[in-house]
């Protein structure tokens, strides 16, 4: 390692970048005699750190006046702040703008499960209620088929009966006139009369 042209002792280089980030933010701009050269790399020394070189700061400029090159690094300090500060606001406000959105549509998407669940409970109500009028119907009509078979079948007796009270009549008549040799009145027209 090559010494450095100040009198101070040659420190590592994280040291030294310390070092200097330490006097630029107590506002002393770095002098040239603190400024430790890179180590040369040896063969093989993969520990070795590597020191970044930052491009020169409009701070670390000198120009005539010690305490104008302390005020313009202070105030590029309060500046880099500011501007920290509005991008961390800006993160923040746009992180919260993400959750109410996320927020809002996860309601969204519960109200509409909800809703599509009673439309899909109240169609299968009615689908239910469907059926069992359906039953119901169907029963009422069997019934009412079986009521109608039913008076049918009372109807044919009727007819059945009186049928049979006819015959026996007819036969009682007939004997009668057998027994008392008359003619009916009433003659079918067949045989003449």
């Amino acid at each position: 390692m090559e010494k450095s042209v100040g009198s101070e002792p040659e420190l590592p280089a994280a040291a030294a970048a310390a070092a200097a980030s330490s006097e630029v933010k107590n506002g002393c701009a770095p002098s040239e005699e603190s400024v430790v050269p890179p180590p040369e790399e040896k063969a093989g020394d993969s520990k070795s750190l590597a020191v970044v070189e930052r491009p020169p700061d409009s701070a670390a400029k000198k120009t005539s006046g010690g305490s104008l090159d302390r005020d313009v690094a202070l105030a590029n300090l309060e500046k880099e702040k500011q501007l920290s500060f509005i991008k961390a606001w800006e993160e923040s406000e746009k992180s919260k703008a993400d959750n109410k959105a996320q927020k809002k549509l996860a309601d969204v998407a519960a109200w509409e499960n909800s809703k599509k669940a009673a439309v899909e409970a109240k169609l299968k109500k009615i689908e239910e209620d469907l059926e069992n009028k359906k039953a119901e119907y169907a029963e009422k009509m069997k019934n009412k088929s079986a009521l109608i078979h039913k008076q049918a079948e009372e109807k044919k007796a009727m007819i059945e009966a009186r049928r049979g009270e006819e015959l026996l009549k007819a036969e009682e008549m007939s004997a009668k006139f057998r027994a008392t040799g008359q003619t009916p009145k009433k003659v079918l027209g067949c045989f003449g009369g």
